[in-house]
């Protein structure tokens, strides 16, 4: 029912900019959770931020509160993640993802059910 497309992945050397884009079809932004989530070789899949759409809260990894940011735009049925100051650490495959509960965060990957194929970010000099 739900399909995401991530795009906009690559290469980028330390301190640059990246602007993921997911492209989503099959549900509404209203009432629904949007995630981002990121896994890097040989280490576990870890949340990078989430929103919850009804109640605009957003929710954000540690790692990346000052240099990444959710957003989503109901016109374009697209999710995006701004991210800023990246570091070799931000590297590992992107995958934007959406709930159908209004309750899920970056805290509780297990209930997004729907998921993109990722796309590949490289921080690297």
């Amino acid at each position: 029912e739900v399909h995401l497309v991530e795009s906009g992945g690559g290469l980028v050397q330390p301190g640059g900019s990246l602007t993921l884009s997911c492209a989503a079809s099959g549900f509404s932004f209203d009432g629904y959770s949007i995630g981002w989530f990121r896994q890097a070789p040989g280490k576990e899949r870890e949340g990078v931020s989430s929103r919850r759409l009804r109640g605009g809260i957003t929710y954000y990894a540690d790692s990346v509160k000052g240099r990444f940011t959710i957003s989503s735009d109901n016109a374009k049925n697209t999710i995006y993640l701004q991210m800023n100051s990246l570091k070799p650490e931000d590297t590992g495959v992107y995958y934007c993802a959406v709930s159908s509960s209004g309750w899920a965060t970056l805290f509780t990957p297990d209930l997004f059910a729907s998921w993109g194929q990722g796309t590949q970010v490289t921080v690297s000099s």
